[in-house]
Order: structure tokens, then C-alpha cells, then sequence
């Protein structure tokens, strides 16, 4: 069997989403790792006024691409910017660019979609239904197509507790669900309401929430499973998966081929855990100007966590804000507050539950691969180190996300000593003064206080006369 460069030697691949997070490491790790491919078809839209063009040109030069422009300086020939739009019909792409397109394509990447899981569904079903269906029939006139790969969330059958490798059969017929959108849309919407990463989305917004000392709790089961899995495992699938259905589509079986890319089954990872690790990372490798020092805390009782909600988040931002306010400054942390709550009421359902993933087409692939492959493709989840990865990914949203340098760390850490400081004496004259209070009215308060004083005097003599008899 070729191994995966060799099978991607000299052939056309076609990438959606090449603009997103995935499909920006997905063509990175194409272009680096099978060097041998003959070229890269991207479908990019026009955005803020810049065209398809220099919007890849702007995504090549960020930090990702270093080494491959390292080892490859004319890598971006290579890569061929397509004017579209998955929203439009016919994807919005010229004849001349679908005659191209259907004349050399040899493998279709459709990574590009939605990914927030409070999207209107209007527009979740625009991106993740239709312009799938458009992806498919545009791959059906495609004369040299070998492999065509979609890539889904694993989340997609989340009210399922197994999940299997197999295609589920839709709750309701899409076209039905569309006519609804389409006529009743308002209906709809009142009724619904190592290290490198380059966005605040999924739990890199609240990991930095964390960091910051902004975020104190939230809803989740410590042993529930986070099933996290590194970026480059997912890639590394994703090409192996199109080498394996390409190189054997005349011996493999015919049946459509799903893989669960996730690490709870075989490398569980809880959210317990989780918290550990970003509370130890951020009090070592601080993000730089810190609200409060990092200790967030997991609750899964929904009473308790409203309650530190209440006392940890939205009391400390009102106060902030008016010192702000009296300052002569704009308010902010308020509404910083407002959309941290609200992420996290999206996150809240996935922080609290765990499912099974049945993996055996993974465990196949794997098996499938050559020693070589296995190396420079890397899908054995099993040899994750959790608290290595975590403090990559936590470092990985100070360098790439807030852009801070680590020659600032010094400074960083003075500053998270100087908060833990504050909050020491804050606490001890809090502490005195409603003792104080205490004390002044009740007479048995007071009788308990003089005793704990002269105990404490008593100790510290018996202590001074041990030493001087020892000496």
C-alpha cells in the first residue's frame, strides 16, 4: 500500500473552510507533510472588501505557516484562491472556475461550517445543510474524484448517549425543515433561543476568562468527560481517512465510512482535571494584566453556582464598573461579564453530561497505516499527555489570541502577587471589622475572644521558655 505523501503526489485537492481554523491547519499540513501534491483549490469569499486573493495571501503569513515556508519557500504557488460563496446557488462560482473544478479535482475537503451551537438555525442549516448538499452535487460532475470528506462535529447526535460510526437517519426531513424556515422564521427563532490557535471559540474563550481571574465558577461535573482532542489529531485523521478511501476504493467496503475523532473512550480526560490544570498554568505562566488571581471552580449544583455567580462575577464587575465611572472611564466589565455567562450557558450542557463514542473505524485506520505514517500522522490519542497539552493550549491562547510575549512574564507574575496581596489584606480587615461588629454585641462573643487572645499569648510563652531551656 503507498504511503499518505505518496498517494497525494500529484494530485488536486479541494478545500472549504481553508479561511477557518481547521482548514487553515489542514492546508498547512497538506502542503508540509505531502509535499508531492500538485495543487490546492481553496473557495474563499470576498470579505470586507478584500478578495479572495488577499485574503489567502493575509492567512499564509501568520505564525502556523513558519515552517512551512521554512522548508518550502514557494509554497503559496501551489495554493489556488476560488472565488465563492457555499450560501449561494451554484456556490456563486464562475463557469470558467466550475469547468476547472470538475476537470482536475482529485479530493474534496468540505471542512467549512458553523460551529456555534447557539447559531440561529436559519443560518446553521444555510452553511451546514445546504452548502453541503451544493459541495455534493458539484463533486458529482467531478470527473476524477477519488475521495470526497466532510468534516462534522462529533457533537452532531448529541442527544444520544452512544454514538456510533454510522450515518443516522435525520429526526425530520431537511426539506420540510427548510419550507418551515423559510415561511415561519420568526416562529423558529422565539422558540429558540500545542498551543497554536487563533479564536476565542468553544473553551478557548473561557480558558482565557480563567486566566484573567474573570471567570470564579462554573456549571459542570468534575467527572464528566471533557473530550477535548488536539487539532493536528483531527487533521492527521482527516487526511488518513481520504489516503485510506483513495488508495483502497476498489478493496475497502462500499458502505459510507464515519470516524469518531475523540479521546474519551481510550484517553479520558475530566473536567475536574481540567480545572486543575488551568488554575496551576495560569498562577505559573500568568496572562498579563490579570482582573484577580486565577481560581475558577467547577459546581454542578445549578443553586450553589448562580449563587457564586451572583457573589464572585456580577458583584466584583458592578464595582469595578462604578470605580470606573467615578474615574471619568467607560464601564466595562459588565457586559465583559453578560457574554461570558452567556458562552457558558452554551457550554453548559456539554460540561455536564459524557457520552461513549464507539471508535473502530479510528482503531482501523490506524491499523492501516505504515510505521512511517504513523509518525508523521499521528491519530493514537492514547500517547496524549493531558496536563502537557493543557499547558500548551493555555499558553498557546497567551501567545496566538492576546498576543502577549513570554519576555513578559516577570511582570505578569509580580502583578499576580501584588492581586494576592490585596486580597490577603482585603479579606483580614474584612474579617476584623465584622468580627469587631460581632464582638461590640454579643457578651459571649467576647468572652471567646479573650480566650482564643490569651491561649494564643499562653502558647507563644510556653514556646519562648522551651527555647531557652533547649539552648
Amino acid at each position: 500500500m503507498v504511503t499518505i505523501p505518496e498517494y497525494y503526489e500529484g494530485k488536486n485537492v479541494l478545500i472549504t473552510g481553508a479561511t477557518g481554523f481547521m482548514g487553515k491547519v489542514l492546508l498547512e499540513k497538506l502542503l508540509r507533510s505531502c509535499p508531492g501534491v500538485k495543487a490546492a483549490y481553496v473557495l474563499v469569499r470576498p470579505k470586507a472588501g478584500h478578495a479572495p486573493e488577499a485574503r489567502i495571501a493575509d492567512m499564509i503569513n501568520c505564525k502556523l505557516f513558519d515552517r512551512l515556508r521554512e522548508e518550502q519557500p514557494d509554497f503559496a504557488e501551489k495554493i489556488v484562491a476560488v472565488n465563492s460563496d457555499l450560501t449561494q446557488p451554484d456556490l456563486d462560482l464562475s463557469t470558467e472556475d466550475q469547468e476547472t473544478l470538475t476537470g482536475c479535482i482529485n479530493i474534496v475537503f468540505h471542512c467549512a461550517a458553523t460551529i456555534r451551537f447557539n447559531e440561529p438555525l436559519k443560518d446553521a442549516m444555510q452553511l451546514n445543510v445546504l452548502a453541503t448538499q451544493k459541495m455534493v452535487n458539484l463533486a458529482h460532475r467531478i470527473k476524477h474524484l477519488e475521495v470526497f470528506i466532510h468534516v462534522s462535529t462529533a457533537y452532531a447526535h448529541c442527544d444520544r448517549e452512544l454514538i456510533e460510526e454510522v450515518v443516522y437517519p435525520p429526526p425530520v426531513d431537511y426539506r420540510k425543515l427548510i419550507d418551515t424556515l423559510d415561511t415561519h422564521t420568526h416562529i423558529i427563532y422565539s422558540k429558540q433561543e500545542k498551543g497554536w490557535i487563533d479564536n476565542f471559540n468553544g473553551p478557548s474563550g473561557i480558558f482565557i476568562a480563567a486566566g484573567k481571574g474573570i471567570l470564579r465558577t462554573m456549571r459542570a461535573s468534575n467527572n464528566a468527560v471533557a473530550d477535548l482532542v488536539p487539532v493536528d489529531v483531527v487533521i492527521n485523521t482527516t487526511l488518513a481517512a481520504a489516503w485510506y478511501s483513495g488508495s483502497q476504493r476498489h478493496a475497502r467496503p462500499r458502505s459510507m465510512l464515519v470516524y469518531n475523532c475523540t479521546t474519551g473512550g481510550i484517553n479520558p480526560f475530566h473536567w475536574g482535571e481540567v480545572e486543575y490544570c488551568i488554575n496551576m498554568t495560569f498562577k505559573t505562566n500568568p496572562l498579563e494584566q490579570a482582573f484577580r488571581r486565577p481560581n475558577v471552580n467547577l459546581r454542578s449544583n445549578p443553586f450553589t453556582n448562580q449563587y457564586w455567580t451572583t457573589v464572585s462575577h456580577t458583584l466584583p464587575a458592578l464595582l469595578y464598573d462604578g470605580f470606573l465611572m467615578l474615574t471619568g472611564q467607560k464601564p466595562r466589565m459588565m457586559k465583559t461579564i453578560t457574554r461570558l455567562h452567556k458562552a457558558m450557558m452554551v457550554l453548559e450542557y456539554f460540561t455536564s453530561h459524557s457520552w461513549v463514542w464507539n471508535m473502530d473505524n479510528v482503531t482501523m485506520l490506524m491499523n492501516q497505516m505504515g510505521s512511517e505514517d504513523k509518525k508523521a500522522f499521528n491519530i493514537d490519542v492514547r500517547q496524549l499527555h493531558w496536563a502537557e497539552y493543557m499547558e500548551n493550549y493555555c499558553m498557546g491562547t497567551k501567545k496566538y489570541v492576546l498576543n502577549e510575549e513570554l519576555s513578559g512574564l516577570p511582570a505578569a507574575r509580580k502583578h499576580l502577587n501584588k492581586l494576592r496581596n490585596i486580597r490577603y489584606t482585603f479579606n483580614t480587615i474584612l474579617v476584623v471589622f465584622i468580627w469587631r461588629i460581632f464582638i461590640a454585641r454579643s457578651q459571649m462573643a467576647r468572652n471567646i475572644w479573650y480566650f482564643v487572645v490569651s491561649l494564643c499569648f499562653k502558647f507563644l510563652s510556653y514556646f519562648r521558655a522551651s527555647s531557652t531551656m533547649r539552648y
